[in-house]
């Protein structure tokens, strides 16, 4: 049972109202993000239209502010945000949808000038407004806003897309769009298709950078953005009226020979029960087998030979792109689709294969994935000369894995990772090296024979010898 000085909401009803306003007075002194989330709760309180009124306020403020957002301010930004979105999804648009979705224009408008003063690296701050933008399509079913209207806002929307603010908008509209809506979408964007950026007199041209290619310039950038927000929204309309000829025009044909944009039209066509038509745009893919392989492209082409039963292909297939990729999930698949017993002599032969493999980390990768702990332990003792150090995200988590039942083979990826630190004075991985170091120690009581490997206190001090004068190493070490 929860105690009587527990912060929740039973608790604090108890200290009454008059009680609670003074200790929020107090606590917002200070704290502007505090005081308008007060005022903005207090605005809903008196009607769904005072709230808006608020909402308008500071999002005008927000859109005109000058000062740059960083790391440091970041945070109080959010929160601001993501008040004005909670008033306008819980005191706004239940009571007026159409409101609500106004408002949630005005919102999104806001991204822009925003972004031009906001350092996003971390994605936070546009994540806001991707919510913002799938709350918009279920506000604006709800309101039933106009197909006509809405089609014009879209398109106006994305025409202002810089900075991604409004990606998805089209899909996220669909329902509320309807049939009517795509059509009128679609003509719009078809009469911008039409109309490209003129072109100013020579001497009026605005350098904005310079390439291999030459000097660009603003037109012709422009005229660049225009033709990508033209494709990607036909092809999203396509899509949302299912129709895949549509979506198969905005490719010119030596682009539809692309493995990934191949794999995307041919997904569409299984989806349309054209499974035949969506073979051949599979089968004329310029895939280059010798070099990596989109994983679309694989997955699509297996969809596609099941589809049209030819089983025996697509299972050679299978074992083909585990053979290439080592991704534990064809062989699974593969292993599946055989008959009784013969999984067992086709899993050996596959973990073969993986062992023998040119490059080391990938196969340690499998192994650990698939799990087979005793083949990775082999594989790390049998080829510890190949294994390169610097790739920390299969090594560690082999070690993790060996260390129990496999304290030598946990104990090479380990020294592995020491070595490569030191090596190349990496000083900022200094502290996991130590660390690294640290649990050797430990599994050396367990390790009965070290073979051909030299025992933990040989090995420590072959790295006194070597990397003696590497200070900040040893001092990390000493205090460990």
């Amino acid at each position: 049972m929860a105690s009587k000085t527990t912060l929740n909401a039973k608790n604090l009803e108890t200290l009454g109202a008059a009680r609670l306003s003074e200790l929020l007075i107090e606590i917002s002194t200070g704290s502007a993000v505090a005081k308008r989330r007060l005022r903005l709760e207090l605005a809903g309180a008196q009607s769904p239209k005072e709230a808006g009124r608020e909402v308008i306020k500071r999002l005008i403020s927000i859109a005109r502010a000058r000062s740059f957002v960083n790391w440091k301010n970041r945070k109080p930004l959010v929160t601001d945000l993501e008040s004005q979105l909670r008033a306008i999804k819980e005191q706004i648009a239940p009571a007026d949808p159409a409101e609500g979705v106004a408002l949630l224009w005005r919102f999104m408008q806001v991204a822009t000038p925003l972004f031009e003063r906001c350092d996003d690296s971390s994605g936070i701050v546009i994540g806001v407004f991707q919510d913002a933008c799938a709350l918009l399509g279920e506000i604006a079913l709800a309101a039933g806003t106009p197909p006509e209207a809405l089609a014009d806002a879209v398109v106006e929307a994305l025409r202002d897309n810089g900075y991604g603010q409004y990606d998805g908008l089209i899909p996220i509209l669909t329902p509320a769009l309807g049939a009517e809506g795509l059509e009128l979408l679609k003509q719009r964007i078809e009469t911008m298709a039409a109309t490209p950026v003129p072109v100013p007199p020579k001497d009026e041209w605005e350098a904005v950078g310079y390439g291999s290619g030459g000097t660009t310039y603003a037109h012709q950038m422009e005229e660049r953005s225009r033709q990508s927000m033209v494709g990607m929204a036909l092809k999203d309309i396509a899509d949302a009226m299912g129709d895949v000829d549509a979506f198969i025009a905005q490719y010119d044909p030596k682009t539809r020979k692309v493995p990934k944009i191949a794999a995307e039209i041919a997904a569409r066509l299984l989806a349309a029960d054209r499974a035949q038509d969506a073979l051949g745009f599979i089968e004329r893919a310029e895939v280059d087998h010798d070099r990596w392989v989109p994983r679309e492209w694989q997955d699509t082409r297996l969809e596609v030979l099941e589809a049209i039963d030819r089983k025996e292909e697509a299972q050679a297939f299978r074992w083909s792109c585990f053979e290439s990729t080592l991704n534990s999930e064809y062989l699974r698949d593969f292993l599946k689709r055989l008959p009784d017993f013969e999984d067992i002599d086709a899993e050996e032969r596959a973990m073969d294969h993986a062992a023998a493999r040119l490059r080391v980390t990938p196969a340690l990768g499998f192994f650990l994935d698939w799990p087979s702990p005793d083949r990775a332990a082999r594989l790390l003792i049998d080829r510890r000369a190949e294994i390169n150090g610097d790739h920390y995200e299969f090594l560690v988590p082999a070690a993790e894995a060996l260390a129990e039942k496999h304290p030598l083979a946990a104990t090479v990826a380990l020294r592995a990772m020491i070595d490569f630190t030191l090596l190349k004075a990496r000083s900022k991985r200094y502290g996991y090296a130590v660390q690294h170091l640290a649990t050797c120690a430990e599994l050396a009581g367990r390790i009965e024979d070290y073979g051909t490997f030299e025992p933990h206190t040989l090995y420590v001090a072959r790295l006194k010898q070597e990397h003696g004068r590497k200070s900040g190493f040893w001092s990390l070490v000493e205090g460990k």
